[in-house]
């Protein structure tokens, strides 16, 4: 995103976001590694096998799974007061007309684009944003900032954590389609990865007893080691799986979901010093263009690119997918928390941007 600067797989969500305007899906076309080969066990049926793997391979993992059946994880705090703090208007995109007053002459206008703008005081069908300046309730949509949060890592995991991205059914086998008698897994569950299989181009996860999860609808943790010549607090930001990792030299402290730049506005990969930070900046950008852009009060900016930053946002809650206009987008109480946990470091503090795969 843009501080009155130059603006600078995966998954579909179309929702706009600071630094960002979704245009269109980005889909991951690489698995990775240590994937299982698909076997003879993907048709569902197959003597000797249950729930897609060897009877004898998912029967030793059932026995974890049943001692670890959801991540041993401790999620900070709602931020109740900041999040209620932004809540913000969205101006129809078209742009509007202000006025002195409530049903008084114009005073101006907002431009068409993604504008944000906070409710001053109300009378009647009107709502005043500026001082002076009013707009028909019409013209607006109210818009409450996420609450979802991320999580402190207090102690070494057994296995790999993910984040289900979008309500899913899980299958019974890889590569099948769920029953529809099968329960959604909803936005944002926490969970095991406990083996992996590979199907055509796309990894398939066990999450749990007969339950497996195309890598599409997750986001997970990939631990990476510290970049050369950095010492102390640092922080992770793998673009693709849209997942930021908090470091205190090699210990991973927290991880989150996040929301980078589109292919258009990529975040740029390296290693880079946080050189400013502010508690609220307003950001906007790509003046006459159809994606200008005006977000007032972005809260905790941290810039680390020229004017690419990470940042809270109030405006969508998309977090696991790419959306923006290439700053790292992250939930307001996730925002605050790391701003504090680098407050008294941030002159030393580096993000490492970094992708585990080809997107």
């Amino acid at each position: 995103m843009i501080r009155s600067h130059r603006p600078h797989p995966v998954r579909l969500l179309i929702v706009w976001c600071i630094c960002a305007l979704l245009i269109s899906p980005v889909l991951p076309v690489h698995a990775g590694e240590g994937t299982e080969k698909v076997s003879a066990c993907l048709t569902p049926g197959t003597p000797g096998c249950t729930y897609g793997l060897p009877t004898f391979q998912y029967e030793l993992l059932l026995t974890q799974m049943a001692a670890h059946p959801t991540p041993n994880v401790r999620p900070i705090d709602i931020n109740t007061t900041e999040v209620k703090r932004y809540t913000y208007y969205m101006v129809d995109r078209g742009g509007v007309t202000l006025y002195n007053a409530p049903g008084g002459s114009p005073a101006g206008a907002i431009d068409p684009g993604f504008n944000f703008v906070e409710g001053r005081s109300t009378e009647g069908d009107w709502i005043e944003v500026e001082r002076g300046k009013w707009l028909q309730r019409s013209a607006l949509k109210p818009v409450s900032a996420s609450t979802y949060t991320g999580v402190m890592l207090d102690s070494e995991l057994p296995y790999t954590m993910a984040w289900i991205l979008q309500p899913v059914r899980p299958s019974q086998v890889p590569g099948q389609a769920a029953s529809e008698d099968t329960a959604f897994l909803s936005r944002y569950t926490r969970v095991y990865i406990f083996h992996t299989v590979q199907v055509g181009k796309w990894r398939w996860y066990l999450i749990g007893p007969g339950q497996w999860v195309e890598q599409r609808a997750v986001g997970k943790i990939i631990p990476r080691r510290k970049p050369e010549g950095v010492k102390g607090r640092w922080i992770s930001v793998d673009l693709y799986e849209q997942v930021l990792v908090a470091y205190d030299e090699q210990r991973p402290v927290f991880a989150t979901l996040i929301a980078s730049g589109l292919p258009q506005w990529p975040t740029r990969e390296g290693v880079f010093r946080i050189w400013a930070r502010y508690k609220a900046d307003a950001m906007s950008g790509a003046m006459g263009q159809p994606d200008f852009y005006s977000l007032p009060n972005v809260p905790w900016v941290m810039y680390f690119d020229e004017a690419i930053s990470l940042h809270g946002t109030y405006w969508h809650d998309g977090f696991g997918y790419r959306h923006s206009h290439g700053c790292v987008n992250l939930s307001i109480s996730d925002a605050r928390w790391l701003f504090e946990w680098t407050d008294n470091f941030y002159a030393d503090t580096y993000v490492y941007v970094w992708s585990s795969g080809t997107y």
